[in-house]
């Protein structure tokens, strides 16, 4: 089978308003759990900050279910001038067979797909860690007491590692 890849003609945007994301960054708001905060830069190859990338998280709630209807499970934020993004969930629970991990989907004006890459809050036995080379760009840094800090590089040699959907 061929695979096509994206030409120029198929990049992502320009399409994303700064309301796009308003309010959809608090996943915490009535859900029973650890409540925590998670935010982080996103930055190109030489560190510049990317304004208004779309950032959406999805992870499973504090008992490690990604099918509990009181708990959204789904954000979405914008960066900020700066590059600073910022959710406030629960911290969830390990599914079964993998470790407590938050999932990433990033979205920006000129991408040529979606990038998909996980979040983890401690080098632990994961499948996913188990195969990645650099697993230390996985892992969110603790800036705080419940204050977790995940930084995405897009491009270069400190550039997080991104999966195939």
């Amino acid at each position: 089978m061929t695979r096509l890849v994206p030409s120029a003609e198929m990049t992502l945007g320009p399409f994303f308003p700064r309301e796009f994301a308003e309010g959809a960054d608090d996943l915490a708001q009535g859900s029973s759990g650890e409540i925590i905060e998670i935010t982080g830069r996103v930055t190109e190859l030489d560190g510049k900050a990317l304004d208004n990338v779309i950032v959406e998280i999805w992870q499973a709630d504090a008992a490690g279910r990604f099918d509990n209807p009181a708990f959204p499970g789904w954000g979405r934020a914008a960066t900020n001038a700066q590059g600073y993004y910022r959710f406030r969930t629960i911290r969830p629970g390990a599914a079964p067979g993998r470790a407590p991990h938050v999932n990433f989907l990033i979205l920006y004006s000129g991408l040529m797909r979606q990038l998909q890459t996980v979040m983890f809050f401690a080098a632990v036995a994961d499948p996913v860690l188990a195969v990645v080379k650099a697993k230390e760009r996985l892992i969110a840094k603790a800036d705080a007491p419940n204050r977790y800090r995940f930084d995405i590089r897009l491009r270069g040699a400190d550039e997080t590692p991104f999966f195939d959907d």
